[in-house]
C-alpha cells in the first residue's frame, strides 16, 4: 500500500480534501501529521472507516476494520511534526509539504516530495531551492520584505490535483 506524509499544519484545507478523496478511492495509506487535531482529518477518518465497516456481518471484524487515514498530533514547537515524519517515512513513499528543509530531508530518503503548488522535490532541484530560500530569508532578516505566501487559488489547486495524481499514479505502480 502506498503511504502519504503531509506535513498537515502548513497544507492548505483545499489541498486535504484532495489527499483524502485520494486515499478513499485509491486504497492508499495516509499520515497526516500536525500539532493539533484537524476536525477534517478526523471526520474522514470517521466517514471512512463506517464506509469500510458497513458490508462487514461479523462483529469482531467490524470493530478491528479501521481506515488508513491517520491523524498524528505532535508537541507544538521545535519541528515536530517535521521529525515524525522524517523518522517514519519509508523510502518510495510519497510526501506532501512546504518545508524545504524538511523536503530536502526526506529527497535525500529517496521519498517523494511534492509542495503545495505540484512541484516536485528531487535531488537536482532541492539545492537550488535551499539556496533560495536562505537568501530570502536573508532579506527578510533585513528587513527589505515581509514573509508572504502567495494565497492558494482554484489555479494552484487545480496544479496541485494534477502533480499529486500523476506522484500517486507512478508510486501505484512501483508498488505493483
Amino acid at each position: 500500500m502506498v503511504e502519504l506524509y503531509i506535513d498537515a499544519d502548513s497544507c492548505p484545507k483545499p489541498l486535504r480534501a484532495i489527499i483524502l478523496k485520494a486515499v478513499v478511492n485509491r486504497s492508499l495509506k495516509a499520515f497526516f501529521v500536525a500539532d493539533r487535531p484537524l476536525k477534517d482529518v478526523l471526520k474522514a477518518y470517521e466517514e471512512h472507516t463506517a464506509l469500510l465497516r458497513s458490508g462487514i456481518g461479523h462483529e469482531e471484524e467490524r470493530r478491528m476494520t479501521r481506515s488508513p487515514i491517520t491523524m498524528v498530533v505532535v508537541e507544538s514547537g521545535d519541528d515536530r511534526a517535521d521529525r515524525w515524519i522524517v523518522d517514519h517515512a519509508p523510502q518510495d513513499s510519497l510526501a506532501v509539504t512546504r518545508d524545504i528543509i524538511l523536503a530536502d530531508l526526506l529527497v535525500q530518503k529517496g521519498v517523494v516530495v511534492l509542495d503545495d503548488r505540484g512541484g516536485v522535490f528531487t535531488d537536482e532541484n532541492i539545492a537550488e531551492r535551499l539556496s533560495l530560500r536562505n537568501a530570502m530569508t536573508t532579506l527578510r532578516e533585513y528587513g527589505v520584505f515581509a514573509e508572504k505566501h502567495k494565497p492558494i487559488g482554484p489555479k494552484e489547486i487545480r496544479e496541485f490535483s494534477a502533480a499529486f495524481d500523476r506522484e500517486v499514479t507512478k508510486a501505484l505502480k512501483r508498488k505493483g
